[in-house]
């Protein structure tokens, strides 16, 4: 439709629809001659729409901020030494856990791949247009702390991490969390406690959790929010670090 006039083109773009005037743009009058009007607006719309999800999918992705956007779970590398479950990857890339409130937590060895399949699951879940967001549990601390510093700052940080629908926090325990990070987590697992979906990334068993919480009051509640509705995945001790530096040598 190349003879759309300059005054129509600005009043699409004005109206925010430049996809569908690129769309129109972009059609061949030769190819599409024998279409009927009603045909060519219908393949217009058709690939103004696809135009409009491809660049949500990709911010989505950009938002999340993951440690590995190329991350993939059609890409997992599953080696027999992994010991990784086929069927509960499958299962985890249909994000039905999401609709299901559940969390998942990635337990594993140093290396074993546990943020490649935290950022894996978050992009899988931007693609269906799922808002998710991934952060490193030292980075939320020090977000934590420094919020502190500004007027309402750390109950605009609860609300922001509180809202996505998907949150990926990596290094789960890592460091083990004073007394205000205790109260921040459990303030935070609350208020997303059958609300959305949190994903664990961590090198600490369920056994050793406790006791890295302080094991006392605040140890429980956490725990309590996080356990009975969790999907658990050993990622195993097989170094992928290791073992993608040996493939590439």
């Amino acid at each position: 439709m190349s003879q759309l006039d300059t005054e129509t083109r600005r009043k699409l773009r004005e109206m925010a629809a430049g996809p569908l005037l690129d769309a129109l743009l972009a059609q061949d009058d030769t190819m599409t001659m024998s279409m009927s009007f009603e045909q060519r607006v219908g393949l217009a719309v058709d690939e103004a729409h696809s135009a409009f999800t491809h660049a949500k999918v990709q911010g989505l992705i950009s938002r999340a901020q993951l440690r590995y956007p190329n991350a993939d779970l059609r890409r997992v590398d599953l080696l027999e030494e992994r010991g990784l479950n086929q069927q509960v990857l499958a299962q985890l890339a249909t994000c039905s856990f999401i609709d299901r409130r559940q969390n998942v937590v990635f337990q594993g060895f140093s290396g074993s791949g546990k943020s490649y399949l935290g950022s894996a699951l978050a992009k899988q879940a931007c693609t269906m247009r799922i808002r998710a967001h991934y952060i490193r549990m030292p980075d939320l601390q020090e977000a934590w702390i420094q919020a502190a510093d500004k007027p309402h700052g750390q109950a605009k940080l609860l609300k922001k991490y509180a809202s996505f629908t998907m949150l990926v926090i990596d290094e789960w325990l890592l460091d083990i969390p004073d007394e205000a990070m205790r109260s921040m987590l459990l303030e935070l697992l609350e208020r997303r406690y059958d609300n959305t979906s949190t994903v664990f990334c961590t090198q600490y068993a369920r056994k050793d959790w406790h006791q890295r919480l302080g094991s006392g009051v605040h140890a429980d509640a956490i725990m309590d929010r996080i356990v009975h509705n969790t999907i658990w995945v050993e990622t195993g001790s097989y170094n992928m670090r290791e073992h993608i530096a040996m493939t590439n040598h």
